[in-house]
């Protein structure tokens, strides 16, 4: 019976080291070694590396080919399923496949099917092939975190490879209830996908800033309307009714500031945006909300008369504690220059007080007085 074994696997053996190689027309290494189990024609053990490095072309069919290649090819004893999975992970945002579920779906097709079910309960609760089941783990919590919903395919995928039992299929369900709830309920919804247009990706930055009011009217200028301008580039602009009336009250005496560029991300992309910011104004915010139905006085059971005067709230949402907003911008190329075409295109429509006003560009490369925005010669350095 020994013989007979020993026989069996020396003809297994020769067989793996005889087999002919394969070759991929897309220039890919012949084989994803990793395990030292693998052998070349001289016995010597192969060299573990990364074969996603190799790749030129880098973008989704060329990672579905790889994936592909690693499932199909003619090794009988195939190895490192974890190792090629968390490799192809690492290298999903080079291949721009991050937000793919079909690609996901490949990468679950890896393992096999059948050999990874536990037997018993024991088994089950005990975490059976546990490398396995983490591995898959992590492939469903980075479908999470770029907000990758999965369908029922991938759970028939993870019921055939670890059971009803399986760590995967459990992490699969509480996502397909959860991530639907969370889906739509963001009240600033982007649209998906983001256009590629910086114009256009910008208009959805300051929209969605400018939402707090919904009188605000968004405006894009250009910078080459405006005489004696440097910079040749848009000016996308936010201000309301009420932004206009509170920049018309404005002392003369008292200056404005140009401030930022302070960042809003739109799923990874930033985008720079700056204030138009006034002195604050002293305003009293402690009053009684007629809607508020949390302490109502009921006057026949406190026997207190009710409440006849109730005060309203007198001021805007501009007006914070650290100043008043009159208006946000973000620009093409976020200069100086650019912002003062923005100053001088807010003068025109619809804010004449401003030139009247002493406006402080306080930057972050440094800050620039001008006493007089019609007058450019008027700019002293500080």
């Amino acid at each position: 019976m020994f013989i007979r074994k020993l026989l069996r696997h020396g003809l297994a053996l020769y067989k793996f080291k005889n087999q002919p190689s394969t070759c991929s027309t897309l220039n890919f290494p012949k084989f994803f070694h990793t395990s030292a189990l693998f052998r070349d024609k001289n016995d010597k053990a192969v060299v573990v590396r990364d074969s996603f490095d190799d790749v030129k072309n880098k973008n989704k069919n060329t990672y579905l080919e790889m994936v592909k290649i690693y499932i199909n090819r003619e090794h009988v004893y195939r190895r490192g399923h974890v190792e090629f999975i968390y490799s192809a992970l690492k290298h999903m945002e080079e291949f721009g496949v991050q937000k793919d579920l079909e690609v996901y779906k490949a990468l679950i097709d890896v393992l096999p099917k059948g050999k990874l079910i536990p037997q018993n309960l024991i088994q089950a609760e005990f975490m059976h092939y546990p490398k396995q089941q983490q591995c898959i783990i992590d492939v469903l919590e980075q479908m999470e975190d770029y907000g990758v919903l999965p369908d029922f395919d991938m759970e028939d995928q993870l019921l055939a490879i670890f059971g009803k039992r399986g760590f995967p299929l459990r992490k699969f369900w509480r996502m397909m209830y959860w991530m639907p709830r969370f889906k739509n309920i963001s009240p600033f919804p982007l649209p998906d996908p983001l256009p590629t247009d910086l114009l256009e990706l910008t208009k959805l930055a300051v929209e969605r800033i400018s939402r707090v009011d919904v009188s605000n009217k968004v405006t894009v200028y250009q910078t080459a309307d405006i005489k004696d301008s440097i910079d040749d580039t848009w000016i996308i602009s936010a201000q309301s009714i009420s932004q206009k009336r509170l920049l018309s009250e404005n002392n003369e005496k008292d200056p404005i500031f140009v401030e930022g560029p302070f960042k809003v991300w739109l799923k990874g992309n930033p985008i720079n945006y700056f204030i138009l910011r006034g002195q604050p104004r002293p305003f009293n915010d402690d009053f009684e909300d007629a809607d508020n139905v949390e302490n109502i006085k009921t006057p026949f059971l406190s026997f207190r008369p009710p409440v006849k005067n109730i005060m309203k709230q007198t001021f805007t949402v501009h007006e914070q504690e650290d100043g008043v907003i009159y208006a946000l911008c973000a620009t093409g190329t976020s200069t100086k220059d650019s912002l003062l075409s923005w100053i001088r295109h807010l003068e025109i429509d619809g804010n004449p007080h401003l030139g009247k006003l002493s406006v402080v560009f306080t930057l972050r490369s440094g800050e620039k007085v001008i006493s007089n925005v019609d007058d450019k010669e008027k700019i002293e350095e500080k």
